[in-house]
């Protein structure tokens, strides 16, 4: 069964929707019971819950015949109530309730090194919200009861989704996010200090400055207190122009390519400088601005950039993600997925199911390679307009498998600082470090 908590309570057995207690009580029964799946609610507590503080003196009693009922609704669907002690524990295991689907995403997004990867967890959590906890079935005291930590890990990861978007520069994103949630969010310092941001990147700095103004209203007047230093000094800065806030902060030992930031580079091959586009792979939560491939865009410049692709190429698949931004994005993630495998292929030569994963991607971009004379007279490998939007990577993919089958994948070292992780070739066997402190930190060296 799929059970919903975040919006209206509903319960659904392949689809359909199950109409489970007869009572408004028996409803909230089980809502409470979801909650907290698989641990037991002490009898005392659910009576003060259903009773709102003031249960009656058969509430033990009620409680048995509620928790019969509800049983007995649940158990064509293999849903078990269990009595444990003094209270009642719903097994939900091999059911889906979104409530727990919700907390488990926003703790997928805590250690994902990647900021796609949390940005994507973080859709996919908020999506889950489909209006108040229990929209329809408790009202407004028992809500506050019971999902008051739910309601705060809600906003939380608002802020920190927006942040992340910020620092992927997707301005126009945090906007479409923000604005119909304004009126709720004006008492959440960072959440403004974000639209603030988005709204000055997009050209829109009076509705910037007037945001700040109706902010620090409503907590001067509803709360007695003044903005914090951090959304003050932003409000000072947009008010003097800085010109720092007009783009995400310029990324450690970078360079500038067509208008896109792409790391220096320092790996001594074109399959190791993709792996390098994400600094810090063993840092949780990742750096701000580490990961380089923040955009499509980014992807085809850096392939033009190592010679993966010509400017004809390049300007192609520019074109191509202008016109169609949803497959971008998705040729965009596969990018990222495959990355992930190919960092682990060359880091650990036991993970043969990453190498499976680059020899198929690898094994795909011979199919749609072609052999092209350079104005050089030399020969190259290209990949033809078969490969559409998946063209860097296919072509990151057949200089990979050319790596792995050559001694100089012997070679092969990963800087062990914790902060970065960085993939290069010593052929010297005597360096301990990459080029760079990626981390900033200036104390480490070649």
């Amino acid at each position: 069964m799929d059970f919903t908590l975040l919006g209206p309570f509903e319960a659904r057995h392949e689809g359909v929707r199950v109409p489970l207690g007869r009572r408004r009580q028996e409803r909230c029964l089980l809502a409470i019971l979801l909650l907290d799946a698989g641990r037991p609610v002490p009898t005392a507590r659910l009576a003060d819950l259903l009773w709102n503080g003031a249960p009656p003196a058969a509430a033990r009693a009620t409680l048995h015949t509620y928790v019969g009922r509800v049983r007995a609704a649940l158990r064509p669907y293999g849903v078990t109530v269990e009595t444990r002690h003094d209270g009642y524990a719903i097994d939900a295991s091999g059911h889906t309730v979104d409530v727990r689907e919700f907390l488990d995403l926003v703790g997928q997004a805590s250690v994902a090194g990647d900021p796609g990867e949390q940005l994507r967890c973080h859709d996919r959590a908020l999506a889950l919200w489909r209006g108040p906890l229990l929209d329809g079935l408790a009202d407004d005291t028992l809500r506050d009861r019971l999902g008051g930590r739910l309601a705060e890990l809600r906003l939380t990861t608002l802020e920190q989704r927006a942040e992340t978007q910020l620092t992927m520069g997707l301005h126009e994103k945090v906007l479409a996010d923000l604005t119909p949630l304004a009126a709720e969010l004006l008492g959440r310092e960072r959440l403004v200090a974000a639209q603030m941001t988005a709204l000055y990147r997009a050209g829109r700095q009076t509705e910037a400055l007037e945001l700040y103004r109706a902010t620090r209203h409503h907590l001067v007047t509803e709360l007695g207190i003044d903005p914090g230093p951090a959304l003050t000094t932003l409000h000072d800065r947009m008010l003097a122009a800085d010109l720092r806030l007009d783009r995400p902060p310029s990324p450690l030992y970078a360079v500038r390519v067509r208008d896109q930031w792409l790391p220096w580079t320092i790996g001594g091959h074109p399959a190791l400088e993709f792996c390098n586009t994400y600094a810090g792979w063993h840092r949780a939560p990742a750096v701000p601005g580490s990961d380089w491939l923040r955009r499509y865009d980014t992807l085809a410049v850096w392939a033009g950039h190592h010679d993966l692709a010509d400017d004809a190429q390049v300007d192609r698949l520019l074109k191509e993600a202008a016109a169609r931004p949803d497959e971008a994005a998705a040729a965009l993630d596969r990018a990222r997925v495959f990355r992930s495998a190919l960092y682990a292929c060359l880091t650990d030569p036991a993970d043969t199911r990453a190498f499976r994963t680059v020899a198929t991607t690898a094994q795909t971009a011979a199919r749609t390679a072609v052999l092209t004379l350079a104005p050089d007279g030399l020969a190259q490998w290209r990949q033809a307009p078969a490969a559409g939007l998946d063209l860097p990577t296919r072509a990151v993919a057949r200089t990979a498998a050319e790596l792995l089958t050559t001694p100089r994948r012997l070679t092969l070292r990963a800087c062990p600082s914790p902060d970065c992780g960085w993939l290069f070739l010593d052929e010297s066997g005597r360096r301990r470090w990459c080029s760079l402190a990626t981390c900033g930190d200036g104390n480490r060296g070649a």
